[in-house]
């Protein structure tokens, strides 16, 4: 009995001992599970997705590829702050860090009249606080700045901080614009005030473009605001013409041009497309006055703004003149007002009226002459001058006599002002009249003229303003093309050679009366991007050769920097005894290909590809690899 009792005793414990495992390996599964999942939960939270977790008992351990020694680090800690560290085990492997591919660092920098904003990704090594700091400087103390940048920690990449300084400089002259920079390139985005303002603007910032960095420039000038908004046709003896012509859009410009040729106007027609108009149908006061005039068989017609003057020729028969000033006055869109005047006719006897003439030569010479109605006016005159012109080369032959108009003053004083937008030419001042002829480099000079007299005078006097557009006066029109700056230099290589001292990089005597009139040449050509190539012949070493065409390349370029001609865009390459021009056997011919010579260069595109320009090159690129295996 009492060995039976033992066995069942015994029976019980290893029954218990065989529960209490289990229930203990159920507790390990179900820590375990709970543990692999927090964890992972957890890592994924925290942005560590590459790391894989499985379970081991009470050990947690983390696989996978960790992108970095910092960043595997990082997933043992997180880790380990949801179960006890000792428990984590680690198994990841780090990613060769040759492998990693840095990020395009890249910046958009825009500014407005309301400050500075700035947003991209840049190096960490980089100088973020100095940035910042002549951003908010450019920005100014009653500005916004925004400061969005990222950071990576990556090595500063090639031609980033030549981009970045470039980006600055452009940035301060221009307030309004739009800045993309990357390593080695930068895309100007602006809005200029005026043309002449665009231009200068290009031309700055081309010459300030550093060696190596390519750049797209972007300069777009709004449509000029013109006030008063006036169109004055006329058709007199010697034809039909504009004194000035705008129109609101270039759909009303044709409209107005195609009138104009109608009209009996020749040669090259063309209105300045501005801001101003009182009206969307500017165009059709325009076209309707212009016809009226014609029917009338001359005079003229001013629309400024809203109100329309049309004047008949002298002699004009009334009874038509009434019948299509009445046309015309019905017909007029409604914000328009029209005035009609019919001179008297002429009449037998008249000795001519009081003249005041103001000439201008080409060479800034200022001469007043004719009658002014008293001595103020005579010395007001002589010093408005002198302050419209700049000069003090005024010659006056000017006399004081009584009976002129009570509007003498102002007419003379307007015609010295008018006479100040030509280059050179001469106005006649007349009681009824007032006459401006001459030449120009700006495009509108007519129109400006023409708004200044009417500004000053009243739309019903009478003028008449005959400007000649001189392209060869005009400081943009007038700029060489690049073709023509490389044939002007050409042709100064052709005739004479930059030689150089025996095995030296030093420009020999003649040479420099050659940079000096290549200089000149350049001096007109401030924003051209130009290659100096220098080549030898074939004697000596390839290597030696090679350094030598590189350092007389370099000479002439050091050459033409010190007499001051802007090289920013320039470049000087060496390019040894490569792509001889005649025979190197022959002392002539080994003569003939030791040379300079100077190319245009063509700037490269900024753009970058589309997804599926990026594709297709890809295909075509392993299209073209399969078919040079087979081939082999």
């Amino acid at each position: 009995m009492r060995l039976s009792a033992l066995f069942v005793r015994l029976g019980m414990f290893l029954l218990a001992a065989i529960v209490c495992a289990f229930a203990a390996r159920i507790a390990v599964a179900a820590v375990e599970t709970r543990s692999v999942e927090a964890v992972r939960l957890e890592l994924e939270e925290r942005g560590h997705s590459f790391a894989s977790v499985l379970g081991d008992g009470l050990q947690v351990i983390l696989e996978g590829q960790a992108p970095s020694e910092a960043m595997g680090f990082r997933a043992i800690s997180t880790a380990g702050s949801v179960v006890d560290a000792s428990r984590v085990i680690d198994n990841m492997t780090v990613m060769n860090s040759a492998t990693l591919q840095a990020p395009e660092f890249s910046m958009e920098i825009l500014r407005n009249d309301s400050g500075i904003s700035i947003i991209g990704l840049i190096p960490t090594s980089s100088d973020r606080g100095d940035l910042t700091e002549s951003l908010e400087r450019i920005a100014g103390e009653d500005s916004n700045f925004a400061d969005l940048l990222e950071t990576a920690d990556y090595d500063v990449p090639e031609g980033w901080d030549s981009s970045v300084e470039f980006a600055l400089l452009a940035l301060r002259q221009l307030p309004r614009s739009k800045i993309s920079v990357r390593a080695a390139r930068v895309s100007v985005e602006a809005i200029s005030d005026s043309p002449e303002q665009k231009a200068e603007l290009e031309a700055s910032l081309r010459r300030s473009i550093p060696d190596g960095l390519l750049t797209n420039i972007s300069i777009s000038a709004p449509r000029p605001v013109v006030s008063p908004f006036v169109t004055r046709f006329i058709i007199d003896d010697s034809g039909a013409s504009f004194d000035s012509c705008v129109a609101d859009t270039p759909a009303a410009e044709r409209r107005i041009v195609t009138a104009a040729t109608a009209a009996g106007v020749e040669g090259r027609i063309g209105c300045s497309v501005a801001l101003g108009a009182p009206t969307t149908r500017w165009a059709d006061a325009v076209t309707m006055s212009m016809t009226a005039l014609e029917e009338l068989g001359g005079g003229t017609v001013t629309i400024s703004d809203a109100d329309v003057t049309l004047v008949a020729k002298p002699g004009t028969v009334e009874g038509n003149f009434d019948r299509i000033a009445g046309q015309l006055e019905n017909n007029l869109p409604e914000v328009f007002a029209l005035e009609a005047i019919l001179p008297a006719a002429p009449t037998a006897g008249d000795e001519g009226p009081p003249q005041f003439i103001a000439t201008l030569s080409p060479e800034g010479l200022v001469q007043l002459r004719g009658r002014v109605s008293d001595d103020l006016l005579n010395l007001t005159a002589e010093n408005f001058a002198r302050a419209k012109f700049g000069s003090a080369d005024i010659s006056m032959a000017t006399r004081v006599v009584d009976g002129l108009p009570n509007s003498w003053s102002i007419r003379v004083l307007a015609a010295i002002e008018a006479l100040s937008k030509l280059s050179n030419g001469s106005v006649v001042v007349e009681p009824n009249n007032i006459v401006i002829r001459g030449n120009t480099g700006a495009q509108d000079a007519g129109g400006e003229i023409t708004r200044l007299l009417i500004d000053k005078l009243g739309q019903t006097e009478e003028f008449e303003v005959s400007v000649t557009y001189v392209e060869e006066l005009d400081p943009i029109a007038s700029l060489p093309t690049e073709e023509e700056c490389l044939a002007g230099i050409i042709a100064v290589t052709e005739a004479r050679k930059i030689t150089f001292d025996p095995s030296s990089a030093n420009i020999a005597g003649a040479g420099a009366a050659i940079l000096d009139d290549i200089a000149e040449i350049l001096q007109r050509c401030p924003d051209k991007r130009i290659e100096i190539a220098g080549y030898t012949d074939s004697q000596g070493s390839e290597g030696g050769n090679q350094r030598l065409s590189q350092q007389r390349a370099d000479a002439v370029l050091d050459g033409l920097r010190v007499r001051r001609v802007p090289v920013a865009n320039f470049r000087a390459v060496g390019y040894g005894e490569a792509n001889p021009i005649a025979d190197n056997e022959t002392a002539e011919g080994r003569e003939a290909n030791r040379r300079i010579e100077f190319t245009l260069i063509t700037p490269e595109s900024t753009e970058e590809p589309t997804a599926l320009e990026q594709i297709e090159q890809e295909a075509a690129e392993a299209a073209a690899a399969e078919q040079e295996d087979a081939t082999e």
